[in-house]
């Protein structure tokens, strides 16, 4: 993609892949599944893609609520947010040249409606979103943005 693309402001990640499961009943497969794509499919969005970043600009990751608000059934998710939470925090210390965000989202509504659940408790993808703008165009730096924080 960079090879196509060429150099960049801002990217911005929202891609990855993490499954539900019971702990006692969640495969092996299930876990190397999240821990694959979701974990390193962003933390080598930034190892690839960090010389094709013009100075000064961003990379913007994204986690989830159950990094700090886990739900049962919600292991693999939770390992996986918490995990790219703490590595924007410490690449962010040796990365002087670009900048490295994660936004951390709670449920979207949309998504919520398409699969029948409640949407009480979703944030909308447009309020989502302005987390994004923040980190995109802001200064911060290792910093995981809460979406509710930028409504």
């Amino acid at each position: 993609m960079f090879k196509h693309v060429g150099n960049v402001d801002a990217v911005v990640c929202t891609a990855g892949v993490a499954n539900f499961g019971a702990f006692d009943q969640l495969p092996d497969d299930e876990y190397e599944l999240a821990l694959s794509n979701k974990l390193m499919g962003q933390v080598n969005l930034v190892r690839f893609g960090r010389n094709y970043i013009n100075d000064g600009g961003s990379v913007t990751l994204t986690s989830g609520i159950l990094s700090r608000e886990p739900m049962r059934g919600s292991v693999a998710v939770s390992m996986v947010n918490g995990a790219l939470e703490s590595f924007v925090k410490a690449a962010a210390l040796e990365l002087e040249e670009i900048r490295l965000n994660i936004v951390s989202p709670i449920f979207v509504k949309e998504t919520m409606a398409m699969m029948g659940m409640d949407t009480d408790a979703g944030l909308s993808a447009s309020d989502t979103a302005k987390a994004y703008v923040s980190a995109v165009e802001g200064s911060m730096h290792g910093t995981t943005l809460n979406t509710p924080d930028y409504i």
